[in-house]
C-alpha cells in the first residue's frame, strides 16, 4: 500500500491534473510536493552572468517553489510535505523518489505521481518527456497522469 506520495509540483497545468489524482486517491497518506530547480533555465534569465545573478536567480526560483507550495496547500485546505531539489528535472525527480535527498528528514517514498504532457510522435521524440525517462528510470511504483 502506497502511504508515502512524491507528486512532482511546477504548477504546470500537468502538474495540477497530477496533485488532483493524488489528493483524490491517497488524500488521507503523506503527500509531498517535489519542485525541482532546473539550472539550465538560469542561462536564459538577464543577469545571470553577473557576478550574484545566479544566485540571485536561484533565490527567486526557491521562492516561487514556496509560493507554489503555499497555493496548492491552500487550494487543497491541508498542508502538503515539501521539498525541492536542484538540476534536470527528470534525474532530479527519479533521485528524490529513491530517497536520495539533501532533506535528512525526507522519508522514503512508495509512489510517485507525475503529469505528462500528452506529447505524442516527433515532438516527443525530438522533446523528450519527462514522465517517460521517470518512468523507466524511478525506484518506485509511477503513476502519470495526462
Amino acid at each position: 500500500m502506497s502511504e508515502r506520495i512524491l507528486v512532482a509540483y511546477d504548477g504546470t497545468p500537468q502538474a495540477e491534473e497530477a496533485l488532483e489524482f493524488a489528493v483524490e486517491e491517497w488524500g488521507e497518506h503523506e503527500l509531498t510536493l517535489l519542485y525541482v530547480i532546473n539550472p539550465v533555465e538560469a542561462g536564459y534569465s538577464a543577469g545571470v552572468g553577473i557576478p550574484s545573478g545566479g544566485e540571485e536567480w536561484f533565490e527567486q526560483a526557491k521562492a516561487d517553489a514556496e509560493e507554489l507550495f503555499a497555493e496548492a496547500a491552500e487550494a487543497y485546505g491541508r498542508e502538503f510535505r515539501t521539498e525541492t531539489a536542484v538540476g534536470r528535472p527528470p534525474l532530479a525527480i527519479v533521485n528524490v523518489a529513491g530517497g536520495e535527498s539533501d532533506d535528512v528528514d525526507a522519508p522514503a517514498y512508495d509512489h510517485l505521481v507525475i503529469g505528462s504532457h500528452g506529447r505524442t510522435g516527433v515532438s516527443r521524440m525530438l522533446l523528450g518527456s519527462v514522465a517517460e525517462k521517470v518512468v523507466r528510470e524511478s525506484p518506485v511504483p509511477v503513476t502519470v497522469v495526462r
